[in-house]
């Protein structure tokens, strides 16, 4: 039985987000993007990476699908789609790319996106509605909470600790065993 996935959001991170769940669903096809939903009025019938934007957010009732994933790279944003679709009661999926390597053991919550190029280590717990970006790196036993973002090149060493919410910008090194509360960028 496929799924049919369905991603909020069509703009850039909306379409990094696609590509990873193509690449995806050749080793898994059971589960297949269908296109996006989108509030940006004018690209509403157009294509995104042969995905079409199916209608807008308030449309979601009538398009038919089994899950969903926020294409939305703002961690404001994204945390409170993410919480107005769990009063939903809507499916989260997780978007991990291919190329991304990850240990057995990782627990990767719901909703959760890995891009190509990530290196996640052992004993490390990333939560629900996170993304980590391209080439990244998350050492062993880390806890990334909720709604965090981990930017392209940045690199977590050992037992670090991220908040919810939390930015970590591009190229940035965390050292080991430091902790970023919630809502820090």
């Amino acid at each position: 039985m496929t799924r049919k996935l369905l991603i909020l959001g069509a703009g850039g991170h909306g379409q990094v987000l696609a590509d990873i769940l193509l690449c995806a669903s050749f080793n898994n096809p059971h589960t297949i993007p269908i296109g996006y939903v989108d509030d940006v009025e004018v690209i509403r019938g157009q294509s995104r990476l042969g995905l079409p934007v199916l209608g807008k957010l308030s449309d979601l009732e009538i398009i038919e699908h089994d899950e969903i994933i926020t294409g939305i790279g703002n961690n404001v944003i994204r945390s409170e789609l993410f919480r107005m679709m769990q009063a939903r009661q809507e499916v989260f999926a997780k978007a991990i790319h291919p190329n991304a390597v990850i240990p057995a053991g990782v627990n990767i919550c719901e909703g959760t996106v890995i891009c190509a190029g990530v290196i996640v280590n052992i004993g490390s717990t990333i939560g629900a509605n996170v993304i980590l970006n391209t080439a990244c790196s998350v050492d062993h036993h880390n806890q990334i909470k909720d709604h965090a973002h981990i930017a392209p090149r940045a690199h977590l060493e050992g037992d670090v600790i991220i908040g919810e919410g939390v930015f970590v910008g591009i190229g940035a090194t965390i050292l080991p065993q430091c902790s970023a509360g919630n809502g820090v960028l």
